[in-house]
């Protein structure tokens, strides 16, 4: 076998790690996603909201992909359940923008950063320190010849 062939094999097996890892890392926010009973496209439109400072009707339908009228259904659908909020824009009074409500807010400053740390705190504290550091000391490593800064 070639150097570029093993170098390719560590590549892969370096991706394939790091997807596990994240998957791991992910489970327990996925579990508690699924507990709130989103489909796929209503969670493509949470998602888009919690990322902005709310969204009109009209962008929002660009931002996820779907037809105006889809979204429209999608953004009722929510409200109903007091997930997401219209407020007039203060820009424009015609207009309204749709914001995640103060329930989906205090989720996503409180709870979702328990859920993604915690599965990594528990790991971290199950590894021996010599393991701690070489695990840190090897994603620093990563960073670095991948082209980030460290």
């Amino acid at each position: 076998m070639g150097k570029r062939e093993e170098l390719i094999e560590l590549a892969q097996e370096i991706d394939r790690q790091l997807r596990a890892i994240r998957q791991v890392l992910r489970q327990p926010f996925e579990s508690d996603i699924a507990r709130g009973n989103l489909t796929g496209p209503q969670r493509s439109v949470m998602q888009a909201l919690v990322h902005t400072n709310g969204l009109s009707l009209k962008e929002l339908s660009r931002q996820v992909g779907l037809a105006h009228s889809t979204v429209s259904g999608i953004v009722d659908r929510l409200e109903k359940r007091g997930l997401i909020e219209r407020q007039t824009d203060s820009g424009d009074r015609r207009f309204s923008r749709i914001v995640p409500s103060r329930l989906v807010q205090d989720y996503m400053q409180k709870t979702l950063p328990a859920l993604t740390i915690n599965p990594l705190v528990d790991a971290l504290r199950r590894a021996s320190r010599a393991e701690r550091v070489a695990a840190v000391e090897g994603l620093k490593t990563l960073h670095r010849i991948v082209g980030g800064s460290t």
